[in-house]
């Protein structure tokens, strides 16, 4: 285990509570950047990132595709109802929803949107913690700017079981491949496969 993974650990609590920008000030591994981190393992081709968020960063690192919010936060590429996407079909190899999926009220339908920008070998990859840690992290992070400025709307949550995800991915018509935890089991990616005829590979 190298030098950065054992302060981490140690300062597990800290990376749980802090900003992105005090968080690496303090030379350890924000959340936001382990959630793109493992990300960016399973993405390939063109990239499109619902729910995006300030400063588009998984589009920004990974370098090819679109990153889309309802909310005009700075960076995004294009602000758009995602249960309606501005995008033809079969036009994008991955969709990521990087800790948006609970706070996108209609995700049933976002996810048939997804369903049908991708092709037909196209993967779909969330990101969440489950309600407990959702609830916690989110009382404890009163800095962040999903509560501090956009708001809590109405039929988000704050986190998501891993059956409910699973359920949303068939019922949008995907075929549900992996749940790979990560941060030391609190966090999860889920990966769902337009075609059911395909395992999931990792890269």
């Amino acid at each position: 285990m190298n030098k950065q993974k054992i302060k981490d650990i140690v300062f597990l609590l800290i990376r749980f509570i802090f900003d992105h920008k005090t968080v690496t000030a303090f030379g350890l591994t924000s959340l936001r950047d382990e959630r793109i981190n493992v990300c960016l393992k399973y993405c390939r081709g063109k990239v499109l990132d619902i729910g995006c968020g300030e400063g588009n960063e998984l589009i920004k690192r990974y370098g090819n595709g679109i990153g889309v919010d309802v909310y005009l936060w700075c960076g995004i590429d294009v602000l758009c109802d995602t249960a309606n996407l501005p995008f033809k079909d079969k036009v994008f190899d991955t969709v990521t929803l990087i800790a948006s999926i609970g706070h996108i009220p209609n995700r049933l339908e976002v996810l048939k949107e997804a369903y049908r920008v991708l092709n037909d070998n196209g993967r779909i990859l969330a990101t969440s913690l489950d309600p407990i840690f959702g609830w916690v992290r989110h009382k404890l992070a009163w800095w962040d700017r999903d509560q501090s400025v956009r708001g809590i709307g109405r039929g988000e949550v704050l986190g998501l079981w891993g059956f409910e995800i699973k359920k949303l991915f068939i019922l949008a018509g995907f075929s549900f491949g992996r749940k790979i935890p990560f941060t030391y089991l609190i966090n999860s990616i889920y990966i769902g496969k337009k075609s059911k005829k395909d395992k999931i590979v990792n890269k």
